[in-house]
């Protein structure tokens, strides 16, 4: 997690406004909402009680979070003080009978990853969007310097010849890669439906149905399995956000060491200052995007760790996710927006480019640039138009 102050610092402000408590809260409504609904579509529950909860589940999204919290510390999780508040809420308006009705046949673990699912899939819409972004800069930036020569380095000495554009088409190349796979685990996200022991046996015979219907209301994944103990689908998220942030982390690493002023072959359209020396023009996008990607490999290691719970549901290991998970999110989100703002306005400088290839030895050929040319156009025409 991270605190406003530094929200701006590493991009995060967009993409925490999804994954905020309201937002957790309005999730969580959402699925309770959703599985009053879906029991109706199967007979389970009466229409005019799945609307009174549904009615019920609005009221309670006001709910402070700082309340829900301390409620939450009792049962170890958010979901059993809202459910609480919910049945009292729909008691109230509708009855006994009808509160009996809100949470049928799930447990807080099917709530609360399906909140978490529902979370997930509208911050990675705002992650895949700017990690699209960064990779149509690139994009341009290769086709602009497809000729323009620079020297290569390998183990950070002067190697061989190579262009701009060819640097900017392998950075464009793994992003759009990285987008891709995003795109790809954001549509598979699913619900969560499985009761208390992950059997469904409360909605027995009809079980399989309510879970159908309950991710058509919501717009998720039907899931293969009940995933209460099988937490690749976790898994694959975190696989993905970490990939995308070490892919962030390279271009932004290179636009770093690129901009040095004993390199100066980039520069930022908006480098940052110092408090203390008026000269500095540092390239605080790029730096700042490697900060939040850094957080990411952590993260994923927490999430890996937590991927072999105890049996039907993890003692502590479940619950070390919401936290990794919501972070995770926000740092990869935080890195592609800093990273297109580095990559909106980023000024190349041939003539530097030139003078530093220059310097290579008098054994090369510092016009031998042709490959590299080639490897800017096949990247061109295989991107998806």
């Amino acid at each position: 997690m991270t605190s406003e102050v530094f929200d701006g610092v590493f991009g995060t402000t967009a993409v925490s406004a999804a994954l905020d408590d309201a937002a957790i809260i309005d999730a969580m409504c959402e699925a309770e909402t959703a599985l009053a609904r879906a029991c109706a579509r199967a007979g389970l529950v009466e229409l005019p009680v799945a609307l009174e909860i549904g009615a019920a589940c609005e009221e309670v999204r006001s709910l402070a979070a700082g309340e829900l919290s301390r409620r939450a510390a009792g049962g170890g999780n958010p979901v059993i003080p809202l459910v609480a508040e919910l049945r009292a809420v729909v008691e109230r308006r509708a009855g006994s009978d009808a509160a009996a009705a809100v949470h049928l046949g799930a447990t807080s673990q099917d709530i609360l990853d399906t909140a978490l699912m529902l979370v997930a899939s509208r911050a990675l819409g705002i992650v895949v969007a700017d990690v699209g972004d960064c990779a149509t800069s690139t994009a341009a930036l290769a086709h602009a310097h497809r000729n323009t020569p620079m020297a290569a380095r390998t183990l950070l000495q002067r190697a061989l010849p190579t262009t701009f554009g060819a640097v900017a088409a392998g950075w464009g190349s793994a992003l759009d890669a990285a987008a891709d796979k995003l795109r790809s685990v954001r549509s598979e996200l699913p619900v969560q439906l499985g009761g208390a022991a992950g059997t469904l046996s409360v909605l027995h015979p009809k079980g399989w149905e309510v879970q159908s219907a309950f991710a058509d209301e919501l717009d998720l994944a039907v899931p293969a399995a009940i995933w209460h103990n099988d937490r690749t689908v976790i898994t694959a998220l975190a696989g993905a956000l970490g990939t995308c942030a070490a892919t962030l982390a390279k271009v932004a690493t290179d636009i770093v060491l690129l901009a040095q002023s004993d390199v100066g072959e980039l520069r930022e359209g908006e480098p940052g200052g110092s408090s203390a020396m008026a000269h500095k023009q540092n390239p605080i996008a790029a730096i700042t995007a490697r900060g939040a990607a850094m957080q990411a490999p952590g993260l994923v290691a927490t999430l890996l760790s937590a991927a072999a719970p105890e049996l039907q549901r993890g003692a502590g290991s479940w619950h070390a996710e919401w936290p990794a998970l919501l972070a995770l999110l926000r740092y990869s989100g935080g890195a592609a927006s800093r990273l297109r703002s580095s990559l909106n306005g980023l000024q190349v400088v041939p003539e530097t480019m030139s003078a530093n290839l220059a310097a290579l030895s008098d054994d090369v050929d510092i016009a031998d640039t042709g490959a590299a040319g080639e490897i800017v156009d096949r990247y061109l025409e295989r991107r998806p138009r």
